[in-house]
C-alpha cells in the first residue's frame, strides 16, 4: 500500500499572537493548551476525495474508510479512481453517492475536462465557485479543501458544525447565529484557519475525540 503524503498545517507565534490579541479568551486556551497539530494532504486530488469521505460522518469512520480506500487504490490517484467503478469506491465503506461522486470527479480530472492543479493560483472565492460547480461538492468541502490542502490562512467554516460547538463552548453561548458567528470570522481574520484547529480542539475535548460534520 502506497500511503497518501500528509504535512501538518504552517502556523506560528505570530498566528496565535493576533489571535490572542483580538480574542483574549482564545489566547487563554491556546495558551493552555499549547500547539495544536493539524494534519493536512498537500496533495489536491487525495485532499478532495479525503474531503467527500468526510462529510456527515465521523472522525472514526472517516479514518476506517480512508484506511480501506489506501488499501484497495493505493496513494488516491485520479486515473485509478476513474479506472475503478464506483461499485469498487462504495466497498470500501461509504454511500453510493459519494462513490458516484468521487468516480466523476476522478473521470473529469484525469481526462482533464476539470483543471484541479489549476485552483493552486486562484483567490478563495473563486477557488469555491468552481469547487461547488462539481457534483456533490458544496461550500464546506471547498472549505475543507482551501485549508487542509491548500493552507489558506483565513477559512472559518460556518457549514463546521465542531467549529461551532468550539465557539460555543469558548465562549459559552447556549446558541450560535449567523450573525454572531460572521462577527468572530472577522475578529479572526486573517488567521481563521488557526482558530478553527483550536476551536476543533475545543470540540473535539468536549465530544471526547469525536465530531460529525455537515455534508457537503
Amino acid at each position: 500500500m502506497c500511503a497518501v503524503v500528509t504535512k501538518t498545517f504552517d502556523y506560528g507565534q505570530k498566528e496565535i499572537d493576533v489571535l490572542s490579541a483580538a480574542d483574549p479568551v482564545m489566547g487563554e486556551f491556546m495558551l493552555r493548551r499549547g500547539r495544536v497539530e493539524r494534519v493536512i494532504i498537500p496533495e489536491l486530488f487525495p485532499a478532495l476525495v479525503h474531503a467527500i469521505v468526510g462529510q456527515l460522518i465521523s472522525v472514526k469512520a472517516v479514518q476506517t474508510i480512508w484506511g480501506r480506500m489506501q488499501e484497495a487504490f493505493g496513494d488516491i490517484r485520479p486515473e485509478r479512481l476513474a479506472a475503478s467503478s464506483a461499485d469498487d469506491i462504495q466497498r470500501c465503506g461509504m454511500t453510493m453517492k459519494k462513490a458516484l461522486c468521487i468516480h466523476s470527479i476522478a473521470t473529469q480530472v484525469a481526462s482533464g475536462e476539470f483543471d484541479l492543479e489549476g485552483l493552486r493560483s486562484l483567490p478563495d472565492a473563486e477557488v469555491t465557485a468552481k469547487m461547488t460547480a462539481l457534483p456533490g461538492i458544496g461550500v464546506w468541502t471547498a472549505e475543507m479543501l482551501l485549508m487542509n490542502c491548500l493552507e489558506r490562512p483565513d477559512i472559518l467554516s460556518w457549514g463546521d458544525i465542531a467549529i461551532r460547538r468550539g465557539l460555543m463552548n469558548l465562549h459559552g453561548l447556549p446558541a450560535l447565529t449567523k450573525e454572531q458567528f460572521e462577527h468572530f470570522r472577522l475578529r479572526y481574520s486573517p488567521y481563521g484557519s488557526v482558530a478553527s484547529i483550536y476551536l476543533w480542539e475545543i470540540s473535539f475535548k468536549q465530544a471526547n475525540g469525536d465530531r460529525a460534520v455537515v455534508p457537503n
